[in-house]
């Protein structure tokens, strides 16, 4: 079997987009619509993957930053054929050379691999048929139903423009085939431009067949040209994967309501409540429910776990049969074993936190090293950062800290120790003692509260 190399052309302005950006960095699901393609073509296990770019200089080789892909500019926007052509020095005539586009995120795997075991014989062509093929080429077919060439919209006749059958520009042929064709090239057309499409006649000529593969559907072959193109097509891409999701078991309240912007792997009987976004490696056990409008970023989160609404979680585990909000935020660097709860506008960051222990309300917990049963009340701070350095706090197994406590690290609270509410605990504390830092009560008589000023 012929080596493959992929080439994708990434050169375009998108001047619909209307932004300095170029347009194959718009991102679908968090990333970049040509990274979605690139992470395609290394799932074909491709021997080379060359990018072409060209509208905004190199900021696209850039922001990819993939020491595997190899980037040629096209100084000047010629056409396609002109586009590939820069390529083709980075090809051996024993490739099979795939055409991709950075602007068509969506194309598959499985398509693309049918495509390629085509060309190791013949000239394999990516067609799909559209209910309105306005703007795209046409698939001109011969008595026999053959592939004879292609015809661009603009210089099609009003009898072509009726074929419904059109290029997706996505192709895959022998290299050395396709560098000659390239040479014969011209531009005599509406556009003025060195068509890709042209070397379809070329082969046929040649007597090379050409033969076509249709994608499983439409959406796969759609590019971006616009804002609104690029919000379509995350919508298909969502509701793929939220499809996905279904099949292997997974309750999700609304479809199109979900949001996935990197890797999930997902346990049974799990739900997902609507607006919920899921980034990064996301890793989701057995029986566990999300509620609505959470993120969830580059976590575990195992069997049994119950996050209610509202929570935003980064970079942490969540232990098994805990419970985690209304509005908590977990941050990175935080373990949570099995039975904890964290509760309504709690804030954890960088800390361990042990079996069975509580922080339900209005806390903040960082760099924090938290034994297990430990109840924290309403309130409670671990005063972690000096304004130029971070300590750590360490609380003992079965500690009781009081409502609005301030723990001034670096600080260890005793096992089975209980710290009285609206304390500033500065120094350690002892195990199975009552610690607590409060000046002497005082009623002041005849104190009179302040009044507004009336002016």
């Amino acid at each position: 079997m012929s080596k493959v190399s992929i080439i994708i052309l990434a050169a375009g302005q998108g001047s619909r987009m209307k932004s300095a950006l170029p347009k194959v960095l718009h991102p679908i699901a968090g990333k970049a619509l040509v990274q979605h393609v690139i992470d395609t073509a290394y799932q074909l296990n491709a021997d080379k993957i060359i990018g072409v770019y060209g509208h905004g200089g190199d900021i696209v080789p850039k922001t990819i930053n993939d020491d595997n892909v190899k980037w040629v500019i096209q100084e000047q926007q010629l056409g396609t054929g002109h586009a590939v052509d820069q390529a083709m020095p980075e090809l051996e005539d024993s490739d099979i050379a795939v055409i991709l586009y950075g602007d068509v995120p969506l194309i598959k795997k499985e398509t693309l691999s049918e495509l390629i075991q085509k060309a190791q014989k013949d000239f394999a062509l990516l067609t799909v048929n559209l209910d309105d093929p306005t703007g795209y080429g046409r698939i001109v077919r011969n008595a026999e139903g053959k592939v004879e060439r292609i015809v661009e919209h603009k210089d099609a006749t009003e009898e072509e423009k009726l074929i419904s059958e059109i290029n997706t520009g996505i192709l895959a042929v022998n290299a050395g085939e396709l560098r000659n064709w390239l040479k014969r090239l011209d531009n005599s057309n509406a556009q003025g431009e060195y068509y890709l499409t042209d070397v379809i006649a070329m082969a046929v000529n040649d007597d090379m067949e050409v033969q076509t593969v249709n994608p499983e559907n439409e959406e796969e072959v759609l590019g971006v040209n616009s804002r609104s193109q690029l919000a379509e097509l995350e919508g298909f891409f969502q509701l793929s994967n939220a499809q996905k999701l279904m099949e292997q078991g997974v309750s999700v309240i609304d479809p199109t309501r979900l949001d996935i912007r990197g890797n999930v792997s997902v346990g049974k009987d799990v739900t997902l409540d609507i607006n919920v976004i899921l980034e990064g490696n996301v890793v989701i056990g057995d029986n566990v429910s999300i509620g609505a409008n959470c993120v969830i970023k580059d976590t575990t989160i195992e069997t049994g776990v119950v996050i209610q609404p509202m929570c935003h979680i980064e970079q942490a585990v969540i232990g098994a049969d805990s419970k985690v909000g209304p509005f908590a935020r977990v941050r990175p660097g935080t373990k949570l074993a099995e039975q904890t709860h964290v509760g309504n506008f709690v804030e954890i960051k960088n800390s361990n936190v042990a079996k069975g222990s509580k922080i339900n309300h209005l806390s903040y917990i960082g760099d924090t090293d938290m034994g297990s049963g430990v109840n924290i009340g309403a309130g409670t701070i671990t005063c972690n950062y000096d304004g130029a350095n971070k300590f750590r706090t360490v609380i003992g197994d079965n500690a009781f800290i009081g409502s609005d406590t301030q723990l001034i690290a670096p600080v260890k609270v005793g096992d089975n120790a209980t710290i009285g509410a609206g304390s500033t605990i500065t120094k350690d504390t002892p195990d199975n003692e009552l610690t607590l830092t409060r000046a002497k009560q005082t009623s002041i008589k005849g104190w009179q509260r302040p009044t507004k000023d009336k002016k």
